[in-house]
């Protein structure tokens, strides 16, 4: 049952909205964001929460719902592209819609996945990730205070955990229009903080409480799997290891040898952890450091591996980074290119949005044409099914591999 009262005090009131001719293509598009400078006319005393109902400027008729945000630049943030009620009824249909998507996966001995995707499954601004029995919701918006209640038992009634955990974004955390606390458990009990679940056969953990985000990284799963099918009796550098994600599938799949590299001592801590769980024979190592002056120590130590992954962080999270970000990702794939062996295998990967597929893409075509190793793309990869890509700005997780043939 849940623990405490989630229900909001505040009662959302309904707003009239009339937007700019550029904002109303936008949600006739179903874009999920109308920017505060699209909104012409708008009923006053608008607060957070409110439901704004956008009329078109031709015949007045109702073309999307939204929720008010007005500490964000996304003023409206979009739920539905048509008139609707919006109630208990609503939320709980598209979490049906959201589970029914990611059905397949669960026939694939994986029991953690991502129930819902923020604007991508109609809930911008809320997360929603599945380990085993325990789901834990990441809050960004505080859009959602007043529908919170509804949402949660939504989310129970669909996914059938036994427990959910609360995390918040920093700014919800310093927020005092909600009593919640970060890592509060608001249904049900959590035994441990450190949830072990399955993915593809493989034993993780995530720390629910404590650990980023959620408590791990669910979008690269079906690369991980990927990864560990090309490791068997290879050696193999997992850099940006975070959790040791790669490096764990590659050990469960016969791998001779595995290096995690992260500037996380805690981080190498977990991965170890991690593989253990699992059966394996190879050796595993790890290396706590910067990643480009650790990865340059390698190359003059000789060192070649036959199968290296290189994911980084999103290293453009603001416009003014994107310029920078694309010189990181060429200097990853070159290290990449020189410590990558005869006839190896070069993992790229970016969760950069502000970083075009196309455009990483063609950094790393740019960069291993001009090392004048001979390679071939044997595969580029995208979003598992759990992370769907309702619109452009949604996407954001690009992966490429490389064989080379010398």
């Amino acid at each position: 049952m849940f623990t405490k009262q989630i229900k909001s005090s505040y009662q959302p009131k309904r707003l009239a909205v009339k937007l700019s001719a550029k904002g109303e293509k936008s949600v006739l598009n179903k874009h999920p964001w109308v920017f505060s400078n699209s909104i012409e006319k708008i009923s006053d005393n608008a607060k957070t929460g409110d439901l704004a109902i956008i009329f078109g400027k031709r015949k007045n008729k109702v073309i999307g719902l939204g929720l008010y945000d007005a500490d964000s630049p996304i003023r409206i943030k979009m739920i539905h592209y048509a008139s609707a009620e919006i109630n208990a009824s609503f939320f709980l249909k598209r979490i049906e819609i959201a589970f029914d998507k990611r059905k397949p996966l669960l026939k694939t001995n994986t029991n953690s996945y991502r129930l819902l995707f923020g604007e991508n499954d109609g809930f911008p601004g809320l997360i929603a990730d599945v380990y085993s029995d325990v789901l834990v919701v990441k809050l960004y918006s505080e859009i959602w205070l007043p529908y919170f209640d509804i949402i949660l038992k939504g989310l129970q009634e669909v996914s059938q955990v036994n427990t959910i955990v609360l995390r918040l974004s920093r700014t919800i955390q310093q927020s005092k229009n909600h009593q919640f606390l970060d890592g509060e458990v608001v249904f049900g009990t959590l035994k441990n903080e450190v949830v072990e679940f399955v993915e593809h056969h493989v034993k993780f953990s995530a720390n629910v409480i404590k650990g980023h985000k959620t408590g791990y990284f669910l979008d690269h799963r079906h690369n991980r799997k990927q990864v560990g099918e090309f490791s068997k009796n290879k050696t193999v550098l997992d850099v940006f290891s975070y959790a040791g994600g790669f490096s764990v599938h590659a050990l469960f799949n016969g791998a001779k040898e595995v290096t995690s590299l992260d500037i996380s001592k805690q981080a190498l801590d977990i991965a170890l952890e991690n593989g253990k769980r699992n059966n394996y024979k190879g050796k595993h190592f790890t290396i706590a450091g910067d990643a480009f002056k650790e990865l340059n120590k390698l190359i003059k130590a000789n060192k070649q591996f036959d199968v290296v992954v290189i994911d980084p962080p999103s290293f453009a999270k603001q416009q003014s980074e994107i310029t920078l970000a694309k010189k990181k990702y060429a200097q990853l794939a070159e290290l990449g290119v020189k410590l990558t062996s005869k006839n190896g295998l070069l993992v790229l990967a970016s969760c950069s949005s502000r970083v075009k597929a196309e455009s990483f893409f063609d950094i790393n075509k740019q960069v291993l044409t001009a090392q004048k190793r001979q390679f071939s793309n044997i595969l580029k990869t995208e979003h598992d099914i759990d992370h769907p890509v309702g619109f452009p700005e949604g996407a954001y997780l690009k992966c490429a591999y490389y064989r080379f043939k010398d």
